[in-house]
């Protein structure tokens, strides 16, 4: 069987650098992606920081484009966007950072026209089902229940009409 050979600290940076050139990377991404290569543990570190130094990783710079791209191609809430940020071991200040460069308006649009779409796919006629099915549904995305009950309220007077 085919065993992984450790990688030199060198060309762990090398390698490194050229994901990061790719597409943005945070810190804990290239943690795992040192350990599957095998380099030493206590080499981690000194790779970490010369990107860093490189501004090949920029956890800020991370954070944002992460937000703005969960949001606006996976459709994604500010709760479960934080809640991915978070599982990237990104700080709460910069993951705070990041969602305030979500776009309020076009945030609130997106959840709006989503919840219609939605709504046109149920078959119920039952208000109440309707409304747990259009909650759930927000929730399932990471939406605020705030603004998803705010949305739904909305549509459900809509329905009506």
């Amino acid at each position: 069987m085919y065993k992984k050979k450790a990688i030199t600290e060198k060309n762990a940076i090398i390698k490194a650098q050229n994901l990061c050139a790719e597409r943005e990377k945070c810190e804990s991404d290239i943690r795992k992606k040192l350990y599957d290569w095998k380099l030493p543990v206590k080499n981690h570190d000194t790779v970490i920081d010369r990107l860093i130094q490189d501004k090949f990783i920029d956890e800020k710079r991370f954070a944002i484009s992460f937000a703005k791209d969960k949001f606006r191609y996976n459709k994604w809430g500010k709760i479960k966007i934080e809640f991915a940020l978070k599982q990237k071991q990104i700080n709460g200040a910069v993951i705070k950072i990041a969602l305030d460069e979500i776009d309020e308006s076009e945030y609130d649009t997106l959840l709006e026209n989503d919840l219609i779409k939605k709504n046109n796919t149920i078959k119920d006629t039952d208000e109440y089902t309707i409304k747990s099915k259009l909650i759930r549904f927000a929730s399932s995305r990471g939406f605020e229940n705030g603004k998803v009950f705010d949305k739904v309220s909305s549509i459900i007077e809509m329905r009506k009409k």
